[in-house]
């Protein structure tokens, strides 16, 4: 399976796809999706069966929450 990069910033409002939210956070996807099991990350919103998404506003809260503790 082919490995999209994305070297974008998170858009001001709006959506981001996993490939974009992995790069902003830094993290792997095995460290994310266990992330969104336990509870420390956002869940997804699916539009499709093979398409989730994530709001802008709930990463950058994620991100902040992260600044603020020291940790993800």
């Amino acid at each position: 399976m082919k490995t999209e990069r994305i070297n974008t910033p998170l858009p001001q409002e709006g959506f981001a796809r996993l490939p974009q939210v992995l790069h902003v956070l830094g993290i792997g996807k095995t460290t994310f999706w266990e992330g969104i099991k336990t509870g420390r990350f956002p869940a997804p919103i699916k539009l499709g069966p093979r398409m989730s998404v994530w709001k802008v506003e709930d990463i950058r809260n994620l991100i902040s929450r992260i600044a603020e503790n020291g940790r993800r």
